[in-house]
């Protein structure tokens, strides 16, 4: 088992880190071009609802409720209901999505209202807010489309596709930027065009895939089906679920609207930037662990459910604890190379570097929250995490209103702790109901990442001078900050491999999952 769930992690993390990269050109390209003021903080609301309903869709929330429903149908090894469900289950997802697309579009006013407050009601910033909005919000009807067909692939184990499909919208953004922006009255509105056409194109992608499989979805509207109905009671509980840290992003951005005029941007910045991590490992980890509890689940074997939580857990751990040390000894270096030129100045870096710095405190809860919650879906218990993660929202809720004396980087740091708290919850209720069970071998693997990432946090903290990196063209400055980021891997793989640790042990077959790591 762990030799395929690390090559399929690999396959999903290599188009995500792709995907990432086109992200970070894309957004280099929204610094440069467009800068940190009025407009932009509009497109960025604007941008907030789509950009949320990616996250929410296709790095898997849908899937936590389709995909256990489809094991079920897929256990009965009869292919003319798996067609008949798959059917019935799009025609009911693209109808309820396109009411609400509808609803979405005219309701655009008050959706803004709702999302950034402290626009002026009817000036010049909601204004363009609320245009950018109905041009953006029909992204809506195409990724919830393409989130359903990408559950379809990766429940029979095809992750390329799906995990190729986000690239298109930064590739999308990118052209709308460069050629369509110079001819529009407000250049910035050619990004809301640029989302719309990556949303088709999403879709589109999705079709030779299915028909291979034979699983193109025939649309059927069927409001008793046992299967539908059953689908359809999990949805809402499980995007919630799994998509709490999304929900207080919004919540930063609504309170950020009243803050000082860039908050709204600095948040977007950082948030980027520890997207980056959260894609590579989370997206990678949650989408490739949960087809597989799912099946584990409907074999009837806990012992291997089991095992595929605890390898998870130990990956996380693994890459989350050193990608949290970068974001944090790296943040202004980062920022400086990716978006510090023309309109988007030091004192921009310097306020979003405190943003991303809080913002990555609550990497490895995220991360864990990505393995933790298919412990609970997979066995299509929706109602835990859905509990956990209302406790979640609602103290980071109260951290926001607390700590806005902090600023933009309180409402970073609250939403840290609401990431922390609810992995722990979901860990704890695991443990206790003894779904998962430890194996053996933990003290020691604890030991060794400790002692590699403190080697790599000195290694950063006293090679890295910020003061440097602003007399530095852009070649420079990229250069240095791939060497930076070398040496901190490289000082942390160097350690690992000194106190015992080998990368045979992350492809031990399964029967020797509890052997994972040498105690």
């Amino acid at each position: 088992m762990s030799k395929q769930l690390i090559k399929s992690t690999a396959v999903v993390s290599g188009l995500t880190l792709m995907s990432r990269l086109l992200g970070f050109v894309r957004d280099m390209l929204i610094a440069r071009l467009f800068g940190v003021d009025l407009a932009t903080d509009a497109f960025f609301v604007a941008f907030k609802i789509p950009n949320f309903l990616r996250r929410l869709f296709t790095e898997g929330a849908f899937a936590h409720a389709f995909i256990p429903v489809l094991a079920d149908y897929q256990a009965q090894n009869d292919p003319a209901a798996v067609r008949q469900f798959i059917g019935k289950a799009a025609g009911m997802w693209a109808f309820m999505l396109l009411v609400l697309t509808l609803i979405g579009v005219v309701a655009a006013p008050l959706l803004i209202l709702v999302l950034a407050p402290g626009f002026d009601w009817q000036g010049p910033q909601h204004e363009l807010a609320v245009l950018m909005l109905q041009i953006t919000f029909p992204y809506l009807l195409f990724i919830a489309l393409v989130a359903l067909a990408g559950g379809i692939l990766n429940a029979y184990h095809q992750f390329v596709i799906p995990a190729l499909t986000p690239a298109l919208l930064n590739v999308s953004m990118i052209a709308a930027a460069i050629w369509l922006a110079p001819y529009l009255d407000e250049p910035v509105m050619a990004l809301a065009w640029g989302v719309l056409i990556a949303g088709i194109a999403q879709l589109v992608l999705q079709i030779p895939a299915l028909l291979r499989l034979g699983l193109l979805p025939r649309l059927r509207l069927d409001f008793q089906d046992t299967g539908v109905k059953r689908l359809f009671k999990r949805i809402v509980p499980a995007i919630f679920s799994v998509s709490v840290t999304q929900i207080n992003l919004l919540l930063d951005t609504l309170i950020a609207s009243f803050l000082t005029v860039g908050s709204v941007s600095w948040l977007y910045y950082s948030d980027r930037l520890v997207e980056f991590p959260q894609g590579l490992l989370g997206l990678a980890l949650g989408t490739v662990i949960l087809p597989q509890l799912a099946k584990h689940h409907a074999q009837a074997d806990p012992q291997a459910f089991s095992n595929a939580l605890d390898w998870g857990l130990r990956l996380v751990l693994l890459t989350g604890i050193p990608a949290t040390i970068g974001l944090i000894l790296l943040s202004e270096p980062m920022l400086v190379t990716m978006f510090q030129y023309e309109e988007f100045t030091h004192a921009d870096v310097l306020l979003a570097g405190q943003s991303l710095k809080a913002y990555a405190l609550g990497l490895l809860g995220f991360l864990m929250i990505k393995v933790l919650v298919p412990g609970f879906t997979a066995r299509q218990d929706l109602t835990t995490p859905l509990r956990y993660g209302g406790y979640a929202m609602v103290i980071s809720l109260a951290g926001n209103v607390l700590a806005i004396p902090l600023a933009h980087a309180g409402l970073g740091l609250a939403t840290s702790l609401g990431e922390i708290i609810n992995a722990l919850l979901l860990l704890y209720k695991l443990r206790q109901e003894r779904v998962y069970q430890a194996a053996a071998g933990w003290w020691p693997f604890l030991v060794r990442i400790g002692l590699a990432s403190a080697a790599m946090a000195a290694s950063l903290y006293y090679g890295v001078d910020a003061d440097d990196w602003q007399q530095w063209r852009t070649a420079a400055r990229i250069v240095n900050l791939l060497k930076f980021i070398l040496l901190g891997m490289g000082v942390y793989g160097a350690v690992l491999l000194m106190t015992g640790l080998r990368l045979r042990h992350l492809s031990v077959a399964h029967d020797k999952i509890n052997n994972f790591l040498p105690s």
